[in-house]
């Protein structure tokens, strides 16, 4: 029972760094995108997790598959199965539990790095890195009977626990350098929404900061399929 459920959303979406250490970790990805058609287990028995990653869409969609999807985390949170949701994984997780996901008040957005503040409950999973790589423009709020672990100044909840077991963050630890350039390019009209960083800015902060987050990311998907 070695492999992870990846879900991915669109068709040149990757696991990135998460997937990468994962394999080296000795897991097997189980690829399904099943915005594009593919199936979702029925059980998890088979699999030493699953992770919901992001993508360009929104949580509040009227597609089908979207409701589905969200319908579907039901399935690792009844078996207890470790889950993880990133970023739109982890709003579809705040939305499965009857939380809601919607724009800053203001029309604020985090595209790029931004303060991590974790909370006294956070400390479990650290040492958290002190910036990570945002690109969202709307947050979630918790859940009930979620742990907040971490905040931020425009969004206040920027990690969550549920159970031990499910996970969601609001940031992009898997993004790798060569990701970074491709969101750049693909995403560039949005470097103008409130609150956004540039493009040399998200690159600048990726080698002051991309260290840390590798090293937190190492030590957090041990303790989390442990």
């Amino acid at each position: 029972m070695r492999d992870v459920l990846i879900v991915l959303h669109t068709e040149t979406s990757t696991p990135g760094r998460i997937g990468h250490m994962l394999e080296q970790k000795g897991y097997r990805l189980d690829i399904r995108r099943h915005a594009l058609g593919d199936p979702l287990p029925r059980t998890l028995e088979q699999h030493a997790g699953a992770i919901v990653f992001g993508g360009p869409m929104s949580a509040n969609d009227s597609d089908d598959w979207i409701a589905r999807e969200i319908d579907w985390i039901g399935v690792p949170l009844k078996e207890q199965k470790p889950f993880l949701g990133v970023c739109l994984g982890a709003q579809m997780l705040s939305k499965h539990l009857g939380g809601t996901v919607g724009p800053h008040a203001d029309g604020l957005v985090e595209i790029g790095y931004y303060d991590l503040i974790p909370t006294e409950e956070g400390s479990a999973h650290g040492p958290w890195p002190q910036k990570v790589y945002h690109w969202h423009r709307e947050g979630l709020t918790l859940p009930k009977d979620a742990v907040r672990l971490a905040t931020g100044e425009t969004f206040e909840n920027q990690a969550f626990r549920v159970n031990g077991k499910a996970f969601g963050i609001q940031f992009h630890p898997e993004v790798t350098r060569l990701t970074m350039h491709r969101w750049g390019v693909i995403g560039a009209h949005r470097f103008v929404l409130p609150n956004a960083q540039g493009s040399a800015a998200h690159l600048e902060g990726n080698l002051m900061h991309d260290a840390p987050v590798k090293d937190w990311l190492s030590r957090f998907l041990d303790q989390w399929l442990a």
